[in-house]
């Protein structure tokens, strides 16, 4: 995959602060937070390969979690972000965390990472796998008119934001332009379904907070992630879903800044203790 072709907004003045969605989203998801982020910190909103403005890899190349890590570490070395601060939702949370094991990130802050399903998520999402290998065989058309109903808008509702019925969560629905024959959503999904997260020491300050509504990775999960990263800063974000910068912004804001800052303050004393 070609960094040169991965699609990004840059905001902002300061430390690098680079933000990754999660599958099948983009790099909108985070304009709740940016605001509040580019105060502080450069920001730098990326578009992963296959979804935004970004063009998926060729049919004949890999495209994976890893493969994806990859490409983010392509687009930080061509950009010239050293160590910088990594923030990631679902899978642009694994990708954080595999960046921070090669010594990539100055701090790591993710909300609902994928790589720490139990049995019965994991369960799930081969389940959703199997539903959109089905779903490639509906013509566009006719699909598109299903996730306008009301129940298949309700599901996306359930799904994906922690209170369904909020004003926020009105507009949301499923986009099934991504259940087409060789999509990047079906070429991903199985990879997500079989990655597991493989604990490895991390030096840099990491924040894991997990929704208490998360219906996609459901917070048990989260146990996972304590055993697996024991070092870790572990948060539950009350009354949040999947995509907790949809559901509540300004908590996920103040959570990436004191992950940032700690790690910043730590690399400022470090010299004068080594001294």
């Amino acid at each position: 995959m070609d960094p040169t072709r991965i699609a990004f907004e840059r905001r902002g003045r300061g430390h690098p602060l680079v933000l990754l969605h999660g599958l099948g989203d983009r790099r909108q998801s985070w304009n709740g937070v940016v605001p509040r982020l580019s105060e502080e910190y450069q920001v730098f909103c990326v578009d992963l390969p296959g979804f935004g403005s970004t063009p998926a890899p060729a049919r004949d190349e890999p495209y994976d979690v890893f493969s994806l890590v990859e490409a983010v570490r392509g687009f930080c070395e061509l950009h010239g972000l050293e160590r910088p601060h990594l923030a990631g939702n679902s899978l642009g949370g694994a990708i954080a965390l595999e960046l921070a094991t090669q010594g990539m990130a100055g701090s790591v802050s993710v909300f609902s990472p994928a790589g720490f399903s139990g049995r019965s998520a994991r369960w799930t999402m081969h389940a959703v796998d199997a539903f959109s290998q089905l779903a490639t065989r509906v013509p566009l058309r006719t699909k598109e008119r299903l996730a306008d109903t009301a129940p298949a808008r309700t599901v996306a509702r359930v799904a994906l934001r922690g209170d369904p019925f909020s004003p926020r969560a009105r507009t949301v629905r499923f986009s099934v332009r991504g259940l087409e024959p060789g999509s990047p959503w079906v070429r991903l999904i199985p990879r997500i379904a079989e990655y597991d997260f493989v604990a490895r020491p991390i030096d840099c300050p990491v924040t894991i907070a997990w929704g208490d509504r998360d219906r996609m990775l459901p917070p048990s999960s989260a146990r996972n992630a304590r055993r697996r990263l024991p070092n870790a800063r572990m948060v539950s974000l009350l009354g949040s879903g999947h995509i907790p910068m949809a559901d509540d912004p300004v908590t996920v804001a103040e959570h990436i800044l004191w992950t940032c800052r700690f790690a910043d303050r730590e690399r400022e004393l470090t010299p004068s203790l080594r001294s």
